[in-house]
């Protein structure tokens, strides 16, 4: 078997040594670095040769690659690199990625021309000054040669290993079985549409799949794609999940397929990496990423190999607790040694925004590494919103103030005149919301002088996280990022803050703020082979494909429901209006319907509202009305833990009443099945508030897709969605019985009742 490596796959392998150190460098863009080279190469003479085409053989292995230049007349090969401020921003892990490179590149040229002595150069180019910075060393062909063969034996070692671990998974998976006894009422049906969709010789394949509790949408999807994954199926297959609940849901999946695939051989199991947020991976939150500041980041690239070659030889999965004992036992950081196994796992399982997002890992590891990626988006209706705060960003008053507090110099020239640009801005609002059609060039102007002159202070000054400066540098950064990007996907709105505290003056906010998130995520799925987003509540399709940017041939399927009319009794509630204007006249029918219904059919129930203070409201009449009634209140403060207490008391021997907020986190992604919950009452339509902000969202649907689809767009559908969702609480498995009230005249409308799921027999 032949591999093949570009030479700079093979050094990031092999030649990075040196600490973790992530303090920031304000690095040139694409732009600049081609500019810097070419200016670089300008200089040279007529003689000078660039990007020369390179290859090399050692045993199975090719290397290829481009060679920035080659003086032949000095002979001396140059490899070029930008950078910004200062050469010591160069750190020492980069430096020795850059001298391997450049060593590989004189072998395949020595190799190439026969030469017996090559001059090595790394020619450091400063974008804000031309200066240049030669380091050269002089080397013999055969002392390039036996770097070029120590670098090779060492990647072929590990690919080598990763092709016979392709070799045993893929046999492995093709002789999977169904890991459980039988496929669930539709499993089977979802399984099959998946896999045709991973199947396809085409990439970019997207299948939207709606597919109620209870069939096993998890182990439904992911069988499928495994099975398309043998011979030249997928390389990689990403699991993403909305919330940390869905980890546990994927992880339980796999482990049940890893249970099978190594019943006769354990070296058969899936690599399966859960990837946790930093935040919760961190050993040492109150220090900085770097060899000076944390001792898991000092020679983080001199231990990684052994941590490395410790993790494949882990049980599946490599999961947090997993992680966190080989990176201490290693001592290096547990948050950056899962991102590097990412590159060595079979399965990845993580949040939305590590494929999606702007600086998204997955992603870019999959485009670096031309990766047939798979991807599963476990409950898809939450990516609109989620994709929405990926591609929205605030400019804050308040983050500039503290920046031109302790800032000095020309960065404190540049904030102020930002200051007086925002401040004339505000002025010219005519209400406390307004929103406008394209962001100001005076106020683009003002931030990209500001952040050239931070980022031209920060080459020769470097800051540490948590500077003012810094924090409001990134904020400006991504702002203007999205104003490269600005469509009639977005809006560009000025919003002032209410007064409080010592602030005698107006505070404006400024926000770019993503309504279709189309535009940003159709290159995603794209780049994917294939693309599959799965929930119970994707109706109507349309409207997740048009806000989600799927290509014109995604594929559909609503598998359904296992359940029957008779196992869930709904009724909709006409006499009461939940509008907010009728509000105070429905809290006490409303807790007289509960209390009915609890002395009728005593259990646990949950009953949901539009809002904190309207839960508040209900259960100060219900406390008072019926005090005997055992009322638990979700209140906004609530921690993990709470949170976790709360949905303990739901137990089968245990009887109350659950006052919760729809869209929140008891009214999805919870499983109370059997006598757990026996009903809920849904005491609201679940519309988004009426507000400034709204009303502009809905008015640029209308304009983006060219029709009057913004009230549904905004409103309709993403608070139909909501209910359903939480009336999906009740019916959990195809032995549950229960009850659903659905409170407000308005669920009598056609347009609301098209709506809810159609296996729902409603009655008046």
């Amino acid at each position: 078997m032949s591999y093949t490596a570009a030479v700079r796959a093979l050094c990031e392998f092999t030649a990075r040594a040196g600490d973790l150190d992530l303090r920031f460098t304000p690095a040139p863009s694409a732009l600049e670095g081609m500019a810097g080279h070419d200016l670089v190469r300008s200089r040279r003479g007529e003689h000078y040769e660039t990007e020369i085409s390179l290859t090399g053989q050692y045993e199975d292995l090719d290397v290829r690659g481009r060679a920035d230049g080659f003086d032949p007349q000095a002979g001396q090969l140059e490899e070029i690199k930008t950078y910004r401020g200062t050469l010591d921003g160069v750190r020492p892990h980069h430096r020795a990625l850059h001298w391997a490179q450049a060593r590989i590149y004189g072998h395949l040229l020595c190799q190439a021309r026969s030469l017996a002595e090559l001059r090595v150069a790394l020619v450091y180019f400063n974008i804000g000054t031309g200066e240049e910075t030669v380091l050269v060393e002089a080397h013999s062909a055969a002392t390039l040669q036996a770097f070029f063969e120590e670098q090779c034996t060492l990647f072929l070692a590990w690919a080598r290993g990763e092709a016979r671990h392709r070799q045993m998974r893929d046999a492995a998976l093709a002789a999977l079985r169904f890991p459980m006894e039988r496929f669930r009422a539709g499993q089977r049906e979802l399984a099959v549409a998946v896999y045709r969709t991973a199947n396809q010789v085409a990439g970019g394949r997207c299948l939207l799949a709606q597919a109620p509790t209870g069939i096993g949408k998890t182990l439904g999807t992911l069988f499928p794609m495994l099975k398309a994954s043998t011979g030249d199926g997928l390389d990689k297959l990403f699991y993403l999940t909305a919330k940390g609940t869905g980890h546990g849901l994927a992880l339980q999946a796999l482990a049940t397929v890893n249970q099978q695939l190594t019943a006769q051989d354990a070296s058969h199991a899936l690599r399966v990496l859960d990837m946790q947020a930093r935040d919760k991976t961190c050993e040492h939150p109150d220090k900085a990423c770097h060899g000076e500041s944390c001792p898991l980041a000092r020679g983080f690239y001199d231990r990684l190999p052994a941590a490395r070659a410790a993790a494949l030889e882990l049980p599946p999965p490599w999961d947090a607790p997993a992680l966190r004992t080989l990176a201490l036992a290693h001592q290096v950081c547990p948050y950056y040694l899962a991102q590097e196994l990412v590159r060595w796992s079979d399965v990845v399982v993580a949040d939305y925004h590590y494929y999606y997002d702007s600086t998204a890992m997955l992603h870019a590891l999959a485009q670096e590494r031309q990766w047939k990626s798979g991807v599963l988006i476990d409950e898809a209706h939450n990516l609109v919103e989620r994709a929405r705060r990926m591609y929205t960003v605030e400019l804050s008053p308040f983050a500039l103030a503290d920046a031109r507090q302790v800032a000095t110099g020309t960065m404190r020239k540049a904030l102020d005149r930002l200051h007086r640009v925002w401040n004339a801005l505000a002025r010219e609002q005519a209400a406390d919301y307004q929103a406008h059609d394209e962001v100001p060039a005076t106020l683009l102007g003002a931030v990209q002088r500001a952040v050239g002159a931070i980022a031209d202070t920060l080459a020769d000054q470097p800051l540490p996280p948590g500077d003012p400066v810094l924090d409001f540098y990134w904020e400006a950064l991504q702002f203007m990022a999205l104003a490269e990007r600005f469509g009639d996907h977005s809006l560009f709105d000025v919003r002032r803050l209410p007064h409080g505290g010592r602030r005698r003056t107006p505070a404006w906010v400024l926000c770019i703020r993503n309504v279709v998130p189309a535009p940003h995520l159709a290159a995603r799925h794209a780049a994917a082979h294939a693309t599959v987003l799965f929930s119970g509540t994707l109706n109507p399709p349309w409207f997740y494909h048009d806000l989600l940017g799927l290509p014109e041939d995604t594929g559909w399927i609503e598998v359904e429901a296992p359940f029957h009319a008779e196992q869930l009794s709904v009724q909709t509630v006409g006499h009461i209006s939940t509008r907010f204007r009728d509000r105070d006249s429905s809290l006490r029918p409303i807790a007289d319907l509960v209390a009915q219904q609890y002395e009728c059919q005593p259990g646990n129930y949950l009953c949901f509202f539009s809002s904190f203070e309207y839960l508040r409201q209900v259960a100060a009449c219900l406390q008072h009305a019926y005090p005997q009634l055992p009322l638990w209140l979700q209140t906004p403060d609530m921690d993990e833990k709470d949170r976790e207490e709360f949905v303990s008391r739901f137990t089968e021997h245990e009887r109350g009443i659950g006052l919760a907020v729809l869209g929140g986190v008891f009214s999805e992604g919870v499983d109370l099945p059997g006598q757990r919950l026996i009903g809920a009452f849904v005491a609201t339509l679940g519309l988004p508030q009426v507000n400034p902000v709204n009303e502009q969202m809905k008015r640029a649907m209308d304009r983006h897709f060219g029709v009057d689809r913004g009230y549904d767009y905004t409103y309709l559908y993403p608070g139909l969605r909501k209910v359903v969702q939480a009336a999906g609480r009740v019916i959990r498995s195809e032995q549950d019985r229960g009850v659903v009230f659905l409170i407000d005249d308005r669920y009598r409308r056609a347009e609301v009742r098209a709506l809810l799921p159609c296996w729902w027999q409603v009655r008046e």
